[in-house]
């Protein structure tokens, strides 16, 4: 016989997102509408290990759907990776009489959430909150919409510069291992190359894609490079292009974390309070160790093994696209 879930704990953990506290203020008002009682559990993992517990009532999730980061804070456990730190963490759902957890973050969160409920046999519901767009199970995850409207915002502001000096600018987007960000971006901002880690781009076709846009007097150009591509870091390329094409006049920008800040768009705001009803309304009715995601617009659940392990295709029509609409 299930368990009947009377107490939630949410969490964040792993990098921010613009949406998580949408998410966090769906599940509180989800519960609540139940008769449900949720705790917010502080700093992810680090504060489950130290018990850093709240009781979250309606009014505590007021006027935060519009707030960028997570009022409940979050933070990279080294502690949880031992059995004795997931054995501590336990411990203070027990104390708290804690019933199911919703854990809001990506693959290192899930992860964490997989092994811990089976030694600990805690339900869990994952909601993806992480900008990169890459988890399995889902269109989109929560913060990816926002960061790349940020991304766009500062390519086109760098355009104006490339434009008013032709000069050729590598703009790098965040993206160690998916190219989702750089690929939007890119696609976004009309820029004349994109170079991700999922395909093979070497120096010399890029500099024959640069030369060809010279020849056809094309006096500006941006490249939108994620930080995981396969070619090496955006200073470096830069310098080697540099070298091989000597009249050009290059420059490169670095986005880094402006992507995470921000008050979420209204898709991320939407998004999240979504899944966080779904999240609550999952565990009601036996959902456990799940992700929940968004497939052409329904909601869908797909095991956090799954979630975590399966890759998450890149869209060759949009690969095909860019480079399509960039000649």
């Amino acid at each position: 016989m299930e368990k009947q879930i009377k107490r939630i704990a949410v969490f964040t953990s792993g990098g921010d997102a613009p949406g998580m506290n949408a998410a966090i203020r769906a599940v509180v008002r989800t519960a609540s509408y139940h008769d449900l009682h949720v705790y917010g559990v502080f700093r992810g993992y680090e504060g489950m290990i130290d018990g850093d517990f709240k009781r979250l009532e309606r009014k505590d999730v007021a006027n935060i759907i519009h707030r960028g980061g997570t009022i409940l804070k979050t933070a990279r456990s080294e502690r949880f990776m031992s059995a004795t730190g997931r054995k501590a963490a336990f411990e203070s759902l027990t104390a708290f009489d804690i019933d199911a957890c919703i854990a809001i973050g990506g693959n290192g969160t899930f992860t964490g959430a997989k092994v811990f409920s089976e030694e600990h046999n805690i339900p869990f519901i994952g909601i993806p909150g992480t900008i990169d767009n890459d988890l399995f199970g889902t269109d989109f995850t929560i913060g990816f919409d926002t960061a790349v409207n940020t991304a766009i915002e500062a390519v086109d502001r760098i355009r104006d510069t490339a434009d008013s000096h032709n000069r050729l600018f590598f703009i790098e987007v965040m993206g160690r291992h998916a190219g989702y960000i750089a690929l939007h971006t890119a696609i976004g901002s009309g820029a004349e190359s994109v170079l991700i880690p999922e395909v093979d781009m070497d120096l010399d076709r890029l500099t024959e894609l640069l030369l060809k846009n010279a020849r056809r007097r094309k006096l500006f150009s941006l490249v939108i490079v994620a930080e995981g591509n396969k070619i090496g870091s955006t200073q470096e390329i830069a310098r080697i292009i540099k070298e091989r094409i000597e009249n050009f006049d290059i420059r490169y920008a670095i986005i880094g974390h402006l992507q995470r800040g921000g008050a979420p768009n209204s898709l991320d705001r939407v998004l999240a309070s979504r899944l966080g009803y779904a999240a609550v309304e999952g565990l009601m009715k036996g959902e456990q160790n799940v992700m929940a995601g968004i497939i052409n617009d329904h909601v869908v659940f797909t095991s956090l093994s799954d979630a975590i392990s399966k890759e998450k295709p890149l869209e060759n029509d949009l690969v095909k696209m860019a480079e399509i609409l960039a000649m």
